[in-house]
């Protein structure tokens, strides 16, 4: 009797434990087996991870700033100018389940 209840409860843990949950500001990949596609995006949702057929990451919402500061170019009169700029990078989640 007790053999089975630490048998239940491993069985258990273990399953709740492969469950994973994603925050509204990222999104959850799941990739390996997944049912025809190569990779599965859940937004603001969970899934079930299958030990050893399947694994998961998570990808970041938020905004990137990237910096690219162009030095001594030429303009159309031909006059060296520094033109620095910033560009703001951010990923639009898409329908629930697909990626891209």
């Amino acid at each position: 009797m007790v053999v089975a209840v630490v048998v239940l409860f491993i069985t258990i843990s273990a399953l709740i434990a492969r469950y994973k949950r994603c925050p509204s500001d990222k999104i959850l990949v799941v990739y390996g087996r997944t049912g025809g596609a190569s990779a599965k995006c859940i937004h603001g949702g969970g899934a079930f991870i299958w030990p050893v057929i399947q694994d998961y990451a998570y990808l970041d919402l938020k905004p990137i700033s990237i910096e690219a500061n162009l030095t001594n170019a030429l303009s159309r009169q031909n006059i060296r100018v520094d033109v620095p700029c910033r560009f703001t990078i951010a990923y639009r989640s898409g329908k629930h389940g697909q990626c891209g």
